[in-house]
């Protein structure tokens, strides 16, 4: 029998809110970490500046920002950064939509392979949803050398269509039986992922990705 999976995106997906935002600050505000904010905020603000005049695209400027974010830990420890965002876990799940948080456990007991897929972190992801059952999580891999943060490795964003040859990857091998699957999304650049599935679910969803849901008669939650 071949297997049904169940892809959930995490920010505005599981995750009411935006991941990033919460992490600048957490950064501002750490009794460790947070001397690092200023040349961190000093070296966002143009690319932010020039992608808000649309002079700097989006997916360029969330992977600048990204790998931005992680100069400010060089050289830590992977149980350390284990801890600092272990430290949002309890504030994020507050902040969890129930009817996902439903949805995904009523797959868990339909035996439905169940995947988190998103642009954040991996080692974030793994953090902030501990006590969750996810059978994978693709997200952003952070580099480690000898056990220490290594910012001179380019990170790769997992966005856009990276999202779906991720899945596509992690899921290499396997039978699918695509058209009994599910797959939860909130914004327009997870059409691709949506359209893998028989069973979209547009969760709060932008206003592109809704008037799309709607054309298509898919879900919407």
């Amino acid at each position: 029998m071949d297997m049904r999976v169940a892809i959930f995106d995490f920010d505005g997906t599981l995750y009411a809110e935006e991941t990033f935002k919460l992490l600048m600050n957490h950064l501002k505000e750490h009794p460790i970490y947070h001397s690092k904010y200023k040349k961190f905020y000093r070296a966002i603000v143009p690319p932010y500046i020039a992608n808000k005049l649309k002079l700097y695209p989006t997916s360029k400027m969330k992977d600048f920002s990204m790998q931005l974010y992680l100069k400010a830990f060089e050289g830590v420890s992977i149980s350390e950064m284990d801890r600092y965002f272990g430290e949002l876990k309890d504030r994020m799940q507050k902040d969890f939509n129930p009817e996902v948080v439903t949805r995904l456990e009523k797959h868990q007991s339909e035996n439905i392979h169940i995947l988190l897929v998103s642009g954040a972190y991996t080692q974030f992801l793994h953090c902030v949803t501990a006590g969750m059952t996810f059978d994978q999580i693709i997200g952003t891999n952070i580099p480690y050398k000898e056990n220490r943060l290594d910012t001179q490795t380019r990170i790769t964003h997992v966005n856009g269509p990276q999202k779906t040859i991720n899945i596509l990857k992690a899921l290499k091998g396997q039978q699918i039986d695509w058209e009994n699957s599910y797959a939860y999304g909130d914004s327009y650049s997870d059409l691709p992922v949506l359209e893998l599935v028989g069973n979209p679910v547009a969760v709060k969803p932008e206003n592109k990705l809704r008037k799309t849901a709607m054309d298509n008669g898919w879900e919407i939650i």
